[in-house]
């Protein structure tokens, strides 16, 4: 039977011994080691290729390492162990396959290497490289700094009064880990909404903000789970920007990252779950009320092997050490980006509703930042647009600073926006637009012709404008075009108004014809269509 290996502690006082020229039988009398032992220690040292001060400066394992290299078995037929090592990966997977067992896989080895190991060789070197062998660790917890957040396996559930159905809800369960500080309630879901909704809630009942949250790699928090750097959910990092506090996702499939959150689920199973079993809740609120009770008694009651409650220890301690909560509570943010159209609006598709950005970003991409009840819009890093958010569809919100002059103008078009623009040049022209629109016609159809006036009355000699004006007034004809003519013809200026446009009175003269002599007409031809009949 092989000798047990000495420690390596006991070997460093032999080393320090033989270094100070003791000789072996001192060293072995002091040490309680047999003098063969200590021959045999002192041969190896010899042999090594380092000094014995070296040697004393190395670690028990790299000491340990350096006298007992390993099984002589290995070392004489070290071909076959290198080769069963570029196996190992390989059985490892295979093993994973249904059906597949170790023997049949130690099978496979010895048809390929007769000489190779036997079962329970093949066996033990499987397992040594698949067993960790890691020892749990304590972890020791500062008061205040972080909140272990998860849901728990199993679901409770509601009756909806009005249908008979059983509703299943989600349990959240968070706890401070310094105090064991334990939160739970129920939402409809494992969504962002009702994850952020149930954390605000635990922050609001603790009273205070934690530096850090630490939660499970679920996809309300947790976009895509990595062991170094997880991608973070953009909404659960609005929601620590807005407490003020981090958020650190623990490594993918270790639950002993956040061990006291797991067993506070098993205590919710134990101190919630099993008393209300025979409990019927009829809303979500009721529900949240008796896991509200439930988690008090649990908080106050006395822990085990410690003087104090959860309760106690989280008044005393940690409370104070929280962060303020913020003024206002949080509201979601969606993001979008979104390309400006011809009309300068975009089109935010959740609410399938237009909102206008100002004219000069037509045609670039926007990023859109909406909550539930404000639209922001921003380009090249700057907000150029907010809007109260609106959820008809197909309706248009616009500001009117968004839009160019000419949509501004179009926009403002009405008879008294005419008259008021017309009266500013001129009053006679405002009393033109006046009468123009008295017109027995739709406002819309005259818009043009106002628009082509002003532009002619800022084209022209006010003078020769008025004057125009005048005649289109005189002669009852309110076009753009007859002005217009009267002023290129220069009409104004050749001809006087009464001569071009008056109707030049009669000459005196005595062939008129007065009322009698049209009722004598009148009676004759009456006379003559009385006869005609007669005649018939």
């Amino acid at each position: 039977m092989a000798a047990k290996t000495k420690p390596m502690s006991q070997i460093k006082q032999l080393l320090q011994l033989h270094k100070q020229g003791q000789k072996i039988r001192f060293i072995s009398r002091s040490l309680s080691l047999s003098r063969n032992t200590v021959r045999s220690y002192l041969l190896k040292a010899a042999a090594l290729p380092i000094s014995v001060d070296s040697l004393l400066e190395l670690s028990d394992p790299a000491l340990e390492a350096m006298f007992h290299a390993g099984n002589p078995a290995y070392k004489d037929n070290k071909r076959r162990y290198d080769y069963f090592k570029t196996r190992l990966d390989y059985f490892l997977t295979e093993q994973k396959k249904t059906g597949v067992t170790r023997r049949l896989l130690w099978q496979e080895y010895l048809s390929d290497q007769p000489q190779g190991y036997r079962y329970t060789q093949f066996c033990y070197h499987l397992d040594q490289h698949t067993k960790a062998g890691k020892p749990s660790m304590i972890l020791t917890h500062t008061p205040g700094e972080k909140l272990f957040v998860d849901f728990a396996g199993k679901k409770l559930f509601y009756v909806d009064m009005n249908t008979g159905e059983i509703i299943d809800c989600q349990i959240f369960v968070a706890c401070l880990p310094y105090s064991d500080y334990s939160f739970a309630m129920a939402v409809p879901s494992q969504c962002v909404e009702d994850f952020l909704y149930a954390l605000a809630s635990c922050l609001q009942h603790i009273g205070g903000v934690p530096q850090m949250i630490v939660s499970d790699n679920l996809k309300s928090a947790v976009i895509k789970a990595n062991r170094y750097e997880p991608d973070l959910n953009r909404s659960m990092e609005d929601f620590a920007n807005h407490y003020g506090c981090s958020v650190v996702p623990t490594r993918a499939i270790h639950p002993k990252d956040k061990a006291l959150v797991e067993n506070q689920v098993k205590l919710v199973y134990q101190r919630v779950y099993a008393k209300l079993r025979h409990s019927t809740f009829t809303s979500l609120s009721a529900l949240n009320e008796g896991i509200k009770e439930k988690i008090l008694l649990h908080n106050q009651t006395r822990m085990q092997q410690k003087p104090y409650c959860r309760e106690e220890r989280f008044l005393s301690h940690e409370r104070h050490l929280l962060s303020a909560l913020p003024a206002q509570g949080f509201e979601i943010k969606h993001y979008k980006e979104y390309k400006v159209a011809k009309n300068n609006h975009i089109f935010l598709t959740q609410d399938k509703h237009y909102y206008s950005v100002p004219y000069a970003w037509i045609g670039t991409q926007v990023k859109v930042i909406y909550t539930r009840t404000m639209v922001h819009i921003y380009a090249q890093g700057n907000q150029i647009a907010v809007h109260p958010r609106d959820t008809s569809m197909g309706r248009y919100s616009t500001d009117r600073d968004h839009l160019c002059s000419a949509h501004n103008h179009y926009n403002d078009r009405s008879p008294r926006y005419y008259i008021d623009k017309a009266t500013q040049r001129s009053t006679l022209f405002g009393g033109f637009i006046t009468l123009l629109f008295k017109q027995d016609k739709h406002p819309e159809q005259l818009y043009r012709s106002c628009d082509g006036l002003l532009s002619l009355c800022a084209k022209s000699e006010l003078e020769d404008f008025e004057k125009a004006c005048q005649i289109a007034i005189d002669n009852h004809n309110f076009s753009y075009m007859f002005v217009r003519n009267i002023i290129e013809n220069k009409m104004t200026r050749q001809l006087n108004e009464d001569k071009l446009f008056n109707k030049k009175s009669l000459p005196t003269h005595e062939n008129i014809r007065g009322k009698a002599y049209y009722n004598q007409i009148s009676n004759n031809q009456t006379f003559l269509n009385f006869n005609n009949n007669e005649s018939n």
